[in-house]
Order: structure tokens, then sequence, then C-alpha cells
């Protein structure tokens, strides 16, 4: 794994995957994505670009929203007071990242 992360709850007793600061926008991505299911739909459209059937594909959540293209995905933070507003990842990494978390709330959320 090129991206280092660790799991820490937050004062509120929730689960984040903690990523560097200019990562930090994923942080906030993943922590909109509770199931298993809703992980392996992303999981999805993310192989779908990497394999060429998609150009690209956006995913909106609650407070980011994700462009994913061939190379890299770009996560914007729609609501943070402070920066980074937007945070970029190498595509393959995102999707690193989505398949941790997804194991991760499996555990979590007991799907």
């Amino acid at each position: 794994m090129k991206y280092s992360y660790e799991f820490k709850k937050d004062p509120f007793g929730i689960t984040r995957i903690k990523l560097s600061e200019e990562l930090s926008v994923f942080s906030d991505v993943f922590e909109d994505i509770s199931t298993e299911e809703e992980a392996d739909e992303y999981v999805g459209y993310v192989k779908k670009v990497l394999d060429g059937e998609y150009q690209d594909f956006e995913i909106t959540l609650n407070a980011t929203s994700v462009s994913i293209k061939k190379d890299l995905t770009i996560a914007k933070h729609h609501y943070r007071i402070d920066e980074p507003f937007e945070s970029t990842i190498e595509t393959e990494g995102f999707l690193e990242l989505m398949l941790i978390w997804k194991e991760k709330i499996a555990g979590i959320f007991g799907d």
C-alpha cells in the first residue's frame, strides 16, 4: 500500500479512516459509505473506469463528491470551512483504500 492509513474513533465514537492531510477529503468520502453493498457498488464503478468501460464516473455523497478518471481520482468537500477542500489520488490507490474501507465496515456495521 502506497498510502499510509489508520483507523481511529472520532469524539462521537464513529470509526474513521485517517489519511495524510493531503488525502484527508477521502477520509470524509469513506465516512459516507456505511455498507458493504454501497462499497461494492462504488468499487464496481472504479473498476469500470480502470478497465476502460467508462471514460470517467462521478459519485456524489452527502458532503463530498468523487470524480474518477483512469489515472486520477479527485475528491471534493462541499462544506469544509478549512482547507484542503480537494484531494487527489491515483485511481488504483483509491480502489485499494476503498477495498480496505469495505473490509473494515464489514466489522463495524456487521452487514
